[in-house]
């Protein structure tokens, strides 16, 4: 019963650090998010922990951080993608691939289109054309509706027409 109340608040603490840093308190967030990974650790604590590392330019410890948290869940797909977003920011495409798909096949993650997403712009920023609108399409089966992934595929079709 103790485990289940401390698992109750850590997950709060790191939903108010979430909503904090989606308005732009970076600092109170990380704060929150060290809290509840100090009272419960979980696989979402570490990664927006992560997240909010990034945002700070800090991309080692982001990335740590997101190992971190596939360790504590490796179903969790948010990670797995994170660092390969990171990879990208850090110029190392060819590791990041790796990264989106383990994000790919990752049994939870509620966005599961944006690793195809970001493994389309690798492959674009590599000048593997076919490759990135597969993968957009693959985004696009999964999510319909993101906008980024139809002006992607749309610009890619035009540059092989």
């Amino acid at each position: 019963m103790k485990m289940d109340f401390r698992r109750k608040r850590a997950l709060e603490l790191w939903t108010e650090g979430k909503e904090l840093q989606l308005r732009g308190k970076l600092e109170k967030a990380i704060e929150l998010y060290h809290k509840s990974i100090e009272i419960f650790p979980t696989a979402e604590a570490h990664t927006f922990l992560g997240w909010a590392y990034s945002v700070q330019g800090r991309m080692e410890e982001a990335i740590e951080e997101c190992k971190e948290a596939i360790e504590i869940d490796p179903n969790f797909g948010n990670p797995y993608n994170d660092i390969g977003s990171y990879l990208v920011n850090l110029g190392q495409l060819n590791q990041a691939t790796n990264w989106f798909e383990k994000a790919k096949k990752a049994p939870r993650y509620e966005n599961k289109h944006y690793p195809y997403i970001n493994l389309g712009r690798v492959f674009a920023a590599k000048g593997l054309i076919l490759r990135a609108i597969a993968e957009f399409e693959s985004a696009l089966r999964i999510c319909p509706e993101d906008s980024s992934a139809i002006e992607a595929l749309q610009e890619l079709r035009k540059a092989i027409n």
